[in-house]
Parts: C-alpha cells; structure tokens; sequence
C-alpha cells in the first residue's frame, strides 16, 4: 500500500506541474486501411470478403455480427473506446475519450456523429489499386481517400470550413496497409502478375514508395497525426501455416521474409517523410514485434496456442473464413488467433497496450501515449 500511494501522489505532481492530456474531450478519429481495421463497411458492398454473419462478433455486447472480422472489438474500437489502462502504472485513464467511430458508409454517420470521425477501412484492400481484386467490390485506397474528401465537406457544411478543418488537423489517424499486398497479390498464386514483373525486394521498394503517395495525400487533406500499423508475421497465420506447412507447423518462410523486408523499409520511409515535414506526423507501430512477443511465448501471455485458430476448419483451423459451420473454440480469450488471418480481441488488447504504453522497440518515434500529451499542450 505504501508503493500505491506514493504512485498515486507522484501522479497528482507530475499532473499539477505538467498538466494531463484532455480526455473529456472526444479526440476527432479516422481509420484507413484493411480488415484490420474495418468495422463494417464492407457490409454495403457487394463482395465475399464480408464479417456479417454468425459467429463473427460474438463476443460483441449484442452478440450480433457487426462487420469486424474479430469475435468482439478490434484495435481501433479499443483504442477509441473508454475503458481501464493504466497512466503510470495504476492510475485509470481514457485513450481517446470516444465511442468507436462509425463506418463512412454506414446510414448512422448523421449530423451528431459527424465530428467524432470516421472509419473508410475496407477488408481485402492493400496499398496498390489491385490488391484484392478477387473480392470485387470493396473501397480502395483512392476511394476511400476520395470518401475522406466527401466527409470533410459534410463537415463544413454541418460546422463551417475552418472548424472542420481544425477538427480533421486534431484528429488521430489509424492506417492499416501492406499485408494484403503480399498475401492477397504477390504470394496470391503462383508466378503472379506482381510476382513476375518485381523481385521480392524490387516489389517491397515499389510498395513503400506507393505507400509514401497515399501519405503525403493524407497530409494534404489535413491529417496531422496518423498511427501506421505494421505488416505483421504474415507467415504465421493459420491460413498460411495450414497451406504451406501444415505437418511441421512452421510459418511461411516467404511471407516472413516480405514482413520482414516491408516494416523497416516503412520505418525508414516515414522517418524521413517526418524529416521533410518537420514534424512528426506518422508514428511507426511494429505490430510485426507485438504479434512475436505473443507467438513466441504464447503462455506467457495467457494464450494457449498462437498457432490455430478459434474459428475454422481444417488444419489449424486455418482454412476458409470462419461462418455458422466452422470449429469453434468455447474460450476465445485462449488463443492469439481468432480465426484464419485475424487475431482474437484479447490479442487486439494486448497490442494496444503496446500502442498505447510501448517503447521505440515497438513505437517509433513515439507512443500514443506521448502523443495525446504532446497533443494535448498545443
């Protein structure tokens, strides 16, 4: 008890002298990106890469199928949402003090709910145009910056052009990009159009320099602070081990080897990018090294297996998507995967904290954290 005090009272020191993030304020937010991060935009189109139907989100409050592709929230839900952390070790706080943003096509996106933000994810997208084609429709980078650009004038016209402007330059941003690039177009099938025009290291510099364009159109259209997640262990998800090396239960040495090669050559492009801004706009989160801690020592963590899934068929419960008729584990909280490609929400929560908490070895060049201090100073 005495530590405890003495933590809560350098807390009250550290927030007299330094001030503390507001966290009353809903802080504006906005998510890109891939099926990481969608929460059910996909549900409008007309595509199989789809997260609406049983037992998708059911351990979401109304158990009813939402569009995420996780058994209960996702990253970006958890990190908008309000719920305990621990600001210096054990004191409660808010990440961003909002509920989580609504998807842009979705019919609840009205007048009040507007300024809190948006989310423009589209499962099956990647950095490149043709990423995900075999899906059909689904909302590519293009368009859902082209989205970005409708929202921001439903914003003016609801506010006034500079208070929405101000909203967009304080939002926080969270981008998903890179995996489906590899996995649903180099590595989609064998001698790919992609994989016969580039070497694996020629295509990793065309991706990077692509993804480059998609951020400097981001800051052009006013975002300020923007959170990329990283490639992730690509080779290590049970859609990847059940295909290429179900007897040995190894990940894909090819898709590591792209993991491996894409996250530092992000790491590099934005410090850079951040350089010839003169800001630190773009964060780095080496979601790749957070998924590791989990993978290489599962129990450690709680889990029981980083290797299959919660729910699927076959080996490792790694093929096909998850619906009504797959295996389904009874304890989701068990395992880091929640189904072929996606982790389950304990391991969203976990990699949240590292977004929220971790050092450079995980967020460069600063964590979110830092972020909403610095952000809140201004």
């Amino acid at each position: 008890m005495g530590i405890l005090l003495f933590v809560f009272r350098l807390f009250l020191v550290i927030k007299g002298i330094y001030g503390a993030p507001e966290v009353n304020q809903p802080r504006p937010f906005f998510v890109f990106g891939d099926s990481l991060v969608d929460n059910g935009n996909n549900n409008f189109l007309i595509t199989p890469a789809r997260a609406d139907i049983f037992p998708y989100s059911i351990d979401s409050p109304s158990k009813l199928p939402t569009g995420r592709f996780f058994n209960g929230l996702n990253i970006p839900d958890i990190i908008s949402s309000v719920f305990p952390c621990f600001f210096y070790t054990y004191m409660p706080c808010e990440h961003i003090g909002s509920e989580p943003v609504l998807p842009f096509l979705s019919l609840e996106l009205h007048e009040e709910k507007l300024p809190l933000g948006a989310n423009f994810a589209s499962a099956g997208v990647g950095i490149l145009n043709d990423t995900g084609f075999q899906f059909g429709e689904i909302i590519a980078m293009p368009l859902q910056l082209e989205y970005f650009k409708v929202y921001q004038q439903k914003l003016s016209s609801l506010v006034g052009e500079e208070k929405a402007k101000d909203i967009v330059n304080r939002a926080l941003v969270l981008v998903s990009l890179g995996g489906n690039d590899f996995v649903n177009n180099y590595y989609l099938v064998p001698f790919s159009t992609r994989s016969l025009q580039y070497t694996l290291p020629e295509y990793v510099i065309y991706l990077v320099s692509e993804y480059r364009k998609i951020l400097m159109k981001m800051y052009e259209m006013g975002v300020r602070r923007a959170i990329l997640l990283g490639s992730r262990p690509l080779g290590c998800a049970p859609a990847e081990i059940a295909q290429h090396n179900e007897l040995s239960g190894e990940c894909s040495t090819d898709l590591q080897a792209a993991a491996e090669l894409f996250e530092p050559q992000v790491d590099q492009m934005v410090k850079n990018l951040n350089a010839e801004l003169g800001t630190e706009v773009f964060i780095s989160a080496s979601t790749r090294l957070m998924y590791f801690d989990m993978m290489n020592n599962p129990q450690a963590y709680g889990f029981v297996t980083s290797k299959s899934a919660c729910c699927g068929q076959g080996a490792y419960n790694g093929l096909d998507f998850c619906n009504a008729y797959s295996n389904l584990c009874e304890n989701r909280d068990e395992l880091v995967f929640w189904d072929a490609f996606h982790p389950s929400e304990r391991a969203c929560r976990l990699i949240v904290e590292k977004i929220v908490n971790g050092t450079d070895d995980y967020m460069r060049p600063m964590n979110l954290t830092t972020i909403m201090y610095l952000d809140s100073r201004v």
